[in-house]
C-alpha cells in the first residue's frame, strides 16, 4: 500500500521553482518524489523543496533529497530537524524552518528560522 503523499509545484516570484510535499515519504511513494524532483529541476537547477507538510520521511526520501543536495534549498519544520541534522543532509544543504541562524538571531530575512548549511 502506497502512503499518501501530495506534490506540487509553483513558481516563486524571484523565479525559483518550488515542490511542495504534503503527507508521508517513504519506500512506497519514494519513487514519485524522485520523479518530482526531477521534473521540477529540469527548469534552472534552482529549486526549493517545501518538507513543511511532511509528517515522516525515511531513508528512501533521505536518499532521494541527498541526490540533488548540490541544488536543492530545503524549507522544513522542527518535526524533521532530528532526521535532516543525523543523516548530514543539514550540513550540505541550505535548510530554512528548523530553528536559529547562525548568528544566533533566529531570522535570516526571509521570515523563517535558517541553518546555513
Amino acid at each position: 500500500m502506497t502512503t499518501p503523499l501530495s506534490l506540487a509545484t509553483h513558481l516563486r516570484p524571484d523565479g525559483a521553482q518550488v515542490l511542495t510535499a504534503v503527507g508521508e515519504i517513504d519506500m512506497s511513494n519514494a519513487g514519485s518524489f524522485r520523479e518530482a524532483l526531477n521534473r521540477a529541476s529540469a527548469a534552472d537547477g534552482r529549486l526549493v523543496v517545501d518538507l513543511t507538510g511532511v509528517e515522516y520521511l525515511d531513508s528512501a526520501g533521505l536518499t532521494v533529497l541527498f541526490t540533488h543536495a548540490s541544488h536543492i534549498e530545503l524549507i522544513a519544520t522542527p518535526l524533521l530537524a532530528p532526521v535532516l541534522t543525523i543523516s548530514g543532509l543539514a550540513d550540505i544543504t541550505r535548510l530554512h524552518g528548523i530553528g536559529p541562524s547562525a548568528d544566533g538571531s533566529g531570522a535570516d530575512g526571509s521570515g523563517l528560522n535558517a541553518n546555513p548549511g
